[in-house]
């Protein structure tokens, strides 16, 4: 029995800070490198002294793998391999690679520049960290070295999301990151081959969720906008630069134009620009609609959707603004909140999840005075609402990939204790496969069973198949498990299973035959009538009546070894080779002759 080891390093029983260290077949692989959004402390990145306190990482690992650009699981990457020490590859997406930096080098801006941090990465280690990056393509199979090989699947999400398969030798593990089973306005479903994984890690952010019709939350959106702006309110919807900014973008911009409304509508300056860029710049990745009007149309050139300016924080009258990041912890979405939380007539939409320890999370957890870090008290009056536009698998999505992947073991990470344990329950009795939700710094052993390839030669095959008639062990059924008997050869790393006379000859080696000899019992019964049974019953192989009285059945011999009144002792005996064809002769002469026939 082999094993596979796990360590979740980040989000083990949490959302956030995404690291899992897996080991399996003699290679080490970190998957994600994320930071916390509910720490700025030391806790907002994993804890990489558990791989190694002394020296650097690279000869501890064999590979990083970046499922997707959202910091939870990419922004700790320039800390771990520039300050930490890493120079092994890296790998993630185009769109992945494309927009990772930016993201990155806007959090270090608010951390350092707006918080006056000192111990953080620089401008130059984002840069220098992406030259370590190795560039995988959807359904590409990509070498890391002579045994370990990766492979990508699209997992919707957000732009350049991608589910990794992972393999050394016969035991393979993949790992989801954040992935959607529901396509939405700008991306596709999630989509995994039937690939039968010794373990699945999966998220499992909505783990008891079954969300609702999509059609009717989107209602619900736009009927809370469009009612809060009629009365002169602002609306405020914190989302991340990409993803549930664009999805939402698309439905205000179709409701505005239907309704033909006036109020304006703004995005955060700068990423949310560079997000829509980058939307256009990877259209294949989107989904089937966008990519069929992209020629007459790009979704992503909004008419009534401009870039905000601070100067309109003061602004008279209704306007809706998307603003940066999601989950109120800083930035412009944090400055409006403040701004505008004091009037009624106001609203915050809270479109997706909010990590513990973030203001996004007091106010939907119903707190109506947030303390800041400044020691500030904000006055809660504006209307506080969630909707869930979250691109994450719900419950049900996450039993349909399952189903949709087959694995042999679960693990449930990016998710939180009580909930991941009531999906384990679920997907326990309906799958009936071991599942395990870790906490950080827990090890997990997942034992699996090590299948061996060999080519097996067709002459072999042929033989086997020919005696699929006499054996109930040698079915016609494709899935049903059937015995090959012939010689096992090893040369290199490869294995060939074929016939012993072929095996003799290409080592040299002197054959010698091995006979089974076993007697049976008959009634009185001449050869001429064992003769005539044996030629109707055994039509497909060769039967002969030779010189000395005896039969052959292809190289099975019957020969008589005692004749009374009473009986006949009749002697079967075959070579080893031939264990199917002289075993069924023996038991229809046992079962025909002993019991039925008479002389």
């Amino acid at each position: 029995m082999s094993e596979i080891k796990v360590v979740p390093l980040g989000a083990g029983q949490d959302v956030g800070r995404s690291c899992i260290l897996v080991s399996f077949g003699g290679k080490n692989i970190m998957l994600d490198c994320g930071m916390h959004m509910g720490y700025n402390d030391e806790r907002r990145f994993p804890d990489f002294s558990y791989i190694t306190r002394i020296g650097t990482l690279t000869e501890h690992l064999d590979c990083v793998i970046i499922s997707h650009f959202h910091l939870d699981h990419c922004g700790a990457l320039p800390y771990m391999s520039e300050m930490v020490g890493y120079d092994g590859p890296i790998y993630m997406t185009h769109p992945t690679k494309a927009i990772c930096p930016i993201l990155l080098e806007d959090y270090r801006k608010i951390t350092v520049e707006k918080k006056g941090e000192t111990n953080f990465f620089t401008s130059q280690m984002i840069k220098d960290c992406m030259k370590k990056v190795v560039v995988v393509n959807l359904h590409q199979t990509v070498q890391v070295d002579d045994e370990l090989e990766i492979k990508v699947y699209y997992a919707g999400h957000v732009l350049g999301a991608g589910i990794y398969h992972m393999k050394v030798g016969s035991q393979s593990v993949v790992y989801t990151g954040d992935y959607n089973m529901t396509p939405d306005r700008h991306l596709g479903a999630a989509w995994i081959d039937k690939c039968r994984p010794d373990l699945l890690i999966t998220e499992s952010t909505y783990a008891t969720t079954i969300r609702d019709s999509k059609r009717c939350r989107e209602r619900d959106f736009l009927k809370k906008v469009h009612e809060c702006v009629e009365k002169g309110g602002k609306v405020l919807i914190p989302v991340f630069a990409l993803g549930r900014a664009q999805e939402l973008c698309i439905l205000l911009e179709t409701f505005w134009d239907r309704m033909n409304l006036k109020a304006p509508i703004y995005f955060s300056t700068g990423l949310t620009e560079k997000a829509n860029h980058y939307y256009k710049l990877f259209i294949t990745w989107t989904n089937q609609k966008i990519r069929k009007t992209f020629v007459q149309r790009n979704m992503f050139d909004f008419r009534h959707i401009k870039p905000f300016d601070r100067a309109y924080i003061d602004n008279p009258g209704p306007m809706v603004v998307f603003a940066t990041p999601g989950m109120l912890h800083g930035g412009l979405s944090l400055q409006l909140f403040k701004k505008w939380a004091p009037n009624d007539k106001n609203m915050v939409i809270m479109p997706g999840y909010c990590v513990a320890g973030t203001v996004g999370h007091k106010i939907l957890n119903g707190q109506r005075k947030i303390e800041l870090e400044s020691r500030q008290v904000i006055d809660v009056k504006l209307a506080v609402e969630y909707m869930s536009f979250s691109a994450h698998a719900d419950a049900k999505g996450i039993m349909q990939f399952i189903r949709q992947c087959e694995p042999r073991n679960v693990m449930l990470v990016h998710g939180e204790a009580k909930k991941m344990e009531f999906l384990k329950q679920k997907i326990t009795q309906e799958f009936g496969v071991q599942c395990s939700y870790p906490a950080n710094g827990e090890t997990v052993p997942i034992r699996t069973k090590s299948n061996m390839a060999a080519d097996i030669s067709v002459n072999l095959l042929k033989r086997n198949a020919g005696l699929a008639g006499l054996n109930s062990s040698l079915s016609n059924d494709p899935k049903k498990v059937c015995t090959m008997h012939g010689a096992l050869l090893m040369r290199d790393s490869s294995m060939r299973l074929i016939e012993s006379s072929q095996a003799m000859k290409e080592c040299n080696a002197v054959e010698h035959m091995i006979r089974f000899t076993s007697t049976v019992s008959l009634p009185p019964v001449s050869m001429d009538v064992l003769y005539k049974t044996l030629k109707q019953r055994f039509s497909g192989h060769t039967v002969q009546h030779t010189s000395d009285g005896s039969l052959l059945v292809d190289s099975v011999l019957i020969k008589t070894a005692n004749e009374s009144d009473e009986g006949t002792d009749v002697l079967v005996s075959w070579p080893y080779q031939d264990e199917d064809l002289g075993s069924s002769l023996f038991s229809m002469l046992q079962s025909r002759f002993t019991k039925t026939e008479t002389p």
